[in-house]
């Protein structure tokens, strides 16, 4: 996680570089894009590479958001059925059902889970404390063709704030701030953007 959504070479091809001269300052506008885009959609695209476990407050008795997951090896679910921070429970695939289904989302393919929901009588512990942990491989298969388009349109419009009259201070904010001035990066992010319901 961290990687940028688009390549140095790719940026570089975008505005025709061939020397070295601005690798930085075009690395650090891709950083920025990337960094605004996660801010914006409130998720993340990389793929994480390795399982590793996060704690959540289940969303309700039969359902929790997690962050996204894009495969089942390694998968893990537990939850803590006393309220001692220890998760005792663990969950059989039978118990619990992945979505969106068949990773198709307004009939696109390609995406990864982010809910988990109890079947039938299973349900979520409502507790004081975080009642669910999931070991998962955060993240996306996959970089979505449109996320990487918006992470070069906006490294590309930072790296131009170079040139402004007066220069640019702290470069790195401005991938966040201009993306809801950009209609087209808007419209190609609209579909990934979660709502504003946080996971834990």
């Amino acid at each position: 996680m961290g990687d940028t959504y688009a390549t140095l070479a790719e940026l570089k091809a975008r505005f025709g570089i061939t020397d070295t001269n601005d690798d930085t300052a075009l690395t650090n506008a891709l950083a920025a894009a990337s960094r605004g885009i996660e801010k914006y959609c409130r998720r993340q695209f990389n793929d994480a590479g390795a399982a590793s476990s996060r704690v959540y407050n289940p969303t309700a008795s039969n359902l929790a958001l997690v962050d996204d997951f894009h495969t089942t090896t390694g998968l893990i679910v537990e939850t803590d059925t006393d309220d001692d921070g220890l998760f005792d429970t663990t969950w059989v695939n039978s118990e619990y059902q992945l979505e969106p289904l068949n990773g198709v989302r307004d009939g696109l393919s390609g995406w990864p889970y982010w809910k988990i929901r109890g079947v039938d009588t299973v349900r979520f512990p409502n507790l004081s404390r975080a009642s669910l942990r999931v070991t998962a491989r955060w993240g996306w298969a996959a970089v979505p063709a449109p996320i990487k388009e918006s992470c070069l349109a906006l490294a590309e419009e930072t790296f131009k704030l170079k040139d402004a009259p007066f220069g640019v201070a702290g470069m790195g904010e401005f991938g966040v701030v201009r993306i809801q001035d950009n209609r087209r990066v808007v419209t190609m992010l609209a579909p990934y953007r979660r709502t504003a319901t946080r996971v834990a």
